[in-house]
């Protein structure tokens, strides 16, 4: 697939940058959410529609770097690179998982207010706030590794 390229640029440099800021605010504000009921309520539908956005960008990315690849040439560093793109899809999709869940248990919770608050109610809070700390740890330290094997790609 050809993608066009922006200013001259190639395609694949200006989006990772976006996923690069994207993805760990994204971490973050699913980890403020968890733990932080204040936060989670300020944050509110701004953390799973973040989650869509960098699950949006991920597959844009991989096509745009393939094609990037294709004039580069399948050099040692590029072809790491490139195996360490491909393990972010799977943290992209647990990312906007978690986040979705979030934000749909605690308003479920919120949405009854009355009710009497259950054991099972701390036990589900309790595995979305571990769930949010795994895939946001995850996901950040894979953004990092891919970057930073990019950058030694184009750097040396």
């Amino acid at each position: 697939m050809d993608l066009p390229d922006i200013a001259g640029l190639p395609l694949h440099p200006l989006i990772v940058h976006a996923l690069v800021v994207l993805l760990p605010l994204t971490a973050i504000a699913l980890v403020l959410g968890a733990i932080v009921p204040a936060a989670r309520r300020r944050l509110g539908a701004v953390t799973p529609l973040a989650a869509l956005l960098v699950l949006a960008l991920v597959p844009v990315t991989i096509l745009a770097g393939e094609d990037l690849k294709e004039t580069v040439g399948p050099l040692p560093a590029v072809e790491h690179h490139e195996s360490l793109g491909r393990m972010l899809p799977p943290w992209a999709v647990a990312l906007f998982v978690v986040a979705v869940a979030q934000w749909g248990w605690h308003r479920f919770r919120t949405s009854r207010p009355d009710a009497e608050p259950r054991r099972g109610d701390r036990v589900i809070s309790a595995v979305l706030a571990v769930a949010a700390v795994i895939v946001a740890a995850g996901s950040t330290v894979m953004i990092v590794l891919i970057g930073e094997a990019g950058a030694r790609s184009v750097w040396g």
